[in-house]
């Protein structure tokens, strides 16, 4: 184990090692998103098989959506030049989240459909502000912080979602409604894009995928503790327990 650090730290120790590590961190986070992404998909098709959203909400789809779009944002050599893998994650991201919120509202009945249309095109209208205003108003240097402090907000509200289901998990001491899978690739594609944010030397990407690693880690850890008095993991993702 001591040999194997070793090696990374001395892979990692140059200018040129750095850069082969964070990509491999990147490359890594991309990988581990996809965990993240088709997470929803039992609950579509239940929305499919059923021709009705039941009483799912939309909320999270459209909180996600708007996180990819602003985070896809920063990562663009427009905004930061050099992370090109923080835009290609939340591209990929942007459309499962949008073709989520396309089905969810085909299915939905007439007033949520009427709300999350609207509140869809809100995002886009909100988008393009952002984008008006950071490449038509600021100037290089704020225009990143402009973007990368939005960008910040928008993950640490989103990985502020497991504090309702830590919370949930110690009540109930069940971890029923906490899928170990989507737990552990939380945790580890938070862990990969700290990574990749630490050796960027970019705070904008550390600071909220270090809060996410510690908040997987910890449902991971509750996880261990109370899964020998639980029933089996929900079938159903865990994001509409708490829309």
């Amino acid at each position: 184990m001591t040999t194997a650090l070793s090696s990374v730290y001395a892979v990692c120790s140059d200018a040129a090692g750095v850069a082969v590590c964070s990509d491999a961190a990147g490359v890594a986070g991309n990988l581990l998103a996809f965990g993240l992404f088709l997470s929803p998909i039992p609950t579509f098709r239940r929305i499919i098989r059923n021709h009705s959203t039941e009483q799912f909400s939309g909320l999270p789809y459209i909180y996600s959506f708007l996180n990819c779009l602003i985070c896809l944002w920063y990562g663009t050599p427009i905004i930061s030049p050099g992370v090109i893998l923080v835009a290609t994650v939340n591209s990929i991201g942007a459309v499962f989240q949008f073709l989520y919120i396309i089905i969810f509202i085909f299915y939905a009945e007439r007033v949520k459909k009427l709300k999350m249309t609207g509140l869809l095109i809100a995002i886009f209208a909100l988008f393009a502000i952002i984008v008006f205003v950071s490449v038509k108003v600021l100037d290089s240097g704020v225009r990143q912080a402009f973007v990368g402090y939005l960008s910040v907000a928008s993950l640490i509200s989103m990985f502020a979602s497991p504090l309702f289901i830590i919370k949930l998990v110690i009540k109930t001491r069940s971890v029923e409604f906490m899928p170990f899978y989507l737990s552990l690739s939380t945790f580890l594609m938070s862990l990969s894009f700290f990574a990749y944010g630490m050796l960027k030397y970019d705070g904008f990407i550390y600071v909220p995928n270090g809060i996410g690693s510690i908040l997987g880690l910890v449902q991971l850890a509750l996880y261990y503790y109370f899964s020998g008095t639980s029933s089996e993991d929900s079938r159903e993702p865990l994001i509409d327990m708490y829309a």
